[in-house]
């Protein structure tokens, strides 16, 4: 019963998300336990006449881990590309090089069936890109931007001469986007970053996802300096330090949720929308503007932000103003 109830979001992810048209050639990435989702979408291209392409690729250990290379280069070649797996593949060279060449994406990493029912999913893309756009402008290029939180959070950074990203779920060829999360973001100049970080609500990554206390982190000259809290902080800790990597502690991101339909629920790219939720990423920030590539990038995210660029307030206690 749940394949017939998925249809109804495989056919939106191909005739509104990836904007596809007959003929096309479409690559699924995807794992084992997440061959029902890709099957799904894979049966829904075939009415279309889309050819679907399934690969199966061993899990990743860990977040922004490449894929396979013969995978890579399958990706470069397709008119589109999707990417349903459970540990993430968005910050890689792989999903770079494949909008490079001018296919278009969509990353659906830590999708579950359920949220192929309902969800972020529901969302009406086109209605909230916007406001997506709108307040990738205000953070893009910011000398001064500023985050607070009633829990602890005050961080500054700069984020002069970056580009701001607007993913709203809907991609031309050349551009990619995570779903369902609407998010704005920047990638802050790396070294800028001073303060401290509070992540109250989620931290999906690594068997953690939403949080019995909150992580609090250090931050130093750009970098992760300490994380400190209860059993999920420590696990953080001892993941990060297994890496063996010192980019994975680098400030990669502030991102800003933008879709009113999604919930906190423990999984990423779900929790990351949340509406006026910010999240700060970590390690890996070349695909966001930055130039940093780690064994990494995770996001820790948080509730009732107030985010002020250069003097100009954007989100006051999780209320978009703009």
């Amino acid at each position: 019963m749940k394949k017939i109830m998925m249809g109804k979001i495989a056919d939106k992810v191909l005739d509104v998300n990836l904007g596809m048209k007959s003929g096309e050639k479409l690559l699924i990435v995807t794992k084992p336990e997440k061959m029902s989702i890709a099957e799904t979408i894979a049966a829904s291209a075939y009415r279309k006449d889309i050819e679907p392409v399934i690969t199966v690729m061993m899990p990743r250990e860990f977040d922004s881990a490449e894929p396979p290379k013969i995978i890579a280069e399958a990706m470069k070649v397709s008119d589109a590309f999707l990417s349903v797996v459970g540990k993430s593949i968005t910050h890689t060279n792989a999903v770079k090089n494949a909008i490079g060449n001018g296919s278009r994406g969509l990353v659906l990493t830590q999708f579950s069936e359920d949220m192929m029912i309902h969800g972020g999913m529901e969302c009406d893309f086109k209605k909230q890109a916007q406001l997506c756009k709108d307040m990738a402008n205000a953070l893009a290029g910011a000398n001064h931007v500023h985050l607070t939180t009633p829990y602890g959070t005050d961080l500054t950074f700069s984020a002069t001469g970056r580009r701001g990203n607007a993913l709203y779920c809907l991609v031309e060829p050349g551009q990619f986007s995570t779903a369902p999360t609407i998010e704005a973001n920047v990638s802050p100049i790396e070294g800028t970053a001073q303060g401290k970080i509070i992540a109250d609500a989620s931290f999906p990554y690594i068997g953690i996802g939403l949080l019995e206390e909150p992580i609090e982190f250090d931050v130093v000259d750009g970098f992760i300096r300490d994380i400190k809290g209860g059993r999920q902080a420590k696990m953080l800790a001892e993941n990060l330090a297994s890496m063996n990597d010192p980019n994975v502690y680098n400030i990669a991101e502030l991102g800003i949720g933008l879709n009113p339909d999604c919930r906190f629920i423990g999984l990423m790219l779900e929790d990351e929308g949340v509406y006026g939720s910010v999240h700060i990423g970590i390690g890996t920030s070349v695909n966001l503007g930055g130039t940093l590539k780690a064994a990494c990038h995770y996001d820790a995210i948080m509730t009732k932000a107030t985010v002020v660029v250069d003097g100009r307030t954007v989100l006051k206690d999780g209320e978009v103003t703009l």
